[in-house]
């Protein structure tokens, strides 16, 4: 059976990654609390419920309660709020939840791409999202046509990953360049341009037909706070007041609210280049701002190892080369 996962990597649990051990920690044994034990108060704590947590591992309530009762004399802390109309977190176990859910799921991550390596072949790709979303996807409908037997999973979310671990072959990045613990080749890089519908950048005309950008509402994008002041720097360009406008969390909301004639966002060239294509945003000014960050592919060392990694490296900068000539050739 073939498939294309083009999703961020699902697991059973649904924490992000966000506690990493810290790098100084002594490489020697440590003291951990009973595995059984922590899933049972993983369970409950997910449910808020030992009933449920117990149905879901087979086990009865009065072993949950009693399991996790242990656990919270052997941490000193009170991981749970009982209370006649149910269960809640205590301080303590709010704060411990994410880190015991996030090792379960890496486990779960560790155990699946096991599996992988004994079944079909199976390419694991970590991607930024607007690059996933704008770029890979778009465009691996042609390596399954040339590759039908191999399957691709996509992982768009921001952890950054360390090769040849957490399961990923591949990753593409955004960054300033090579970073130690793979093997890097720089894609493309991308310029910064002002975007906005037709319509509002026909209202910014002055008498020499160049917008005038200072009477503008400004759309800003959170995960992308400093490319308007980046793009004013290397334009030149003083006077714009970068402290109102309009402010959302995604890329493509703002890109949205541009092309509903709301006012003007950032947009990273060549990956806007769909919405310029279809006319629904135009350039608002002529001035694009190269950026010190490039799209890069980094890979696991032994990727040279595997014939579909070699295929897949190989499709992915074939695609790159002909992206930026086509946007050489828009200029």
């Amino acid at each position: 059976m073939e498939r294309v996962e083009v999703a961020a990597r699902a697991g059973p649990l649904k924490w992000q990654y966000k506690h990493t051990p810290p790098t100084d920690t002594p490489n020697m044994p440590q003291r951990l609390p009973p595995l059984n034990a922590l899933r049972l108060f993983e369970a409950a704590a997910r449910h808020r419920s030992f009933k449920l947590a117990a149905a879901e591992l087979n086990v009865t309530p009065g072993a949950v309660s009693h399991g996790i009762g242990a656990l919270e004399k052997l941490l000193g802390v009170e991981l749970f709020v009982r209370e006649p109309r149910g269960l809640s977190l205590s301080a303590a176990g709010e704060h411990y939840l994410p880190y015991i859910a996030e090792a379960f799921s890496l486990i779960a991550i560790g155990t699946r791409s096991l599996a992988d390596r004994r079944t079909r072949r199976s390419i694991s790709v970590t991607c930024a999202p607007t690059l996933a979303a704008r770029w890979l996807v778009p465009r691996l409908a042609d390596f399954r046509a040339r590759w039908p037997d191999v399957d691709v999973s996509v992982d768009t979310s921001r952890r950054q990953a360390g090769f040849p671990v957490d399961g990923f072959d591949i990753g593409l990045r955004l960054s300033r360049g090579p970073v130690d613990g793979a093997s890097w080749q720089r894609l493309f890089g991308e310029r910064l341009v002002p975007l906005c519908s037709p319509a509002y950048r026909a209202g910014l005309s002055g008498a020499d037909g160049s917008a005038d950008l200072s009477r503008a509402t400004l759309i800003h994008v959170d995960t992308a706070s400093q490319d308007w002041q980046a793009w004013m720097d290397g334009a030149g360009i003083d006077g714009l007041d970068l402290r109102g406008g309009l402010r959302f969390d995604t890329v493509q909301l703002a890109f949205d609210a541009a092309a509903a004639g709301l006012g003007v966002v950032i947009g990273r060239r060549p990956l806007v280049d769909r919405e310029l294509t279809a006319g629904t945003l135009v350039e608002a000014s002529a001035t694009r701002v190269e950026t010190q960050t490039a799209y890069w592919l980094c890979e696991s060392p032994h990727a040279s190892e595997r014939a579909d990694l070699v295929a897949f490296r190989t499709w992915l900068i074939e695609q790159a080369a002909g992206f930026a000539e086509s946007e050489k050739a828009s200029d």
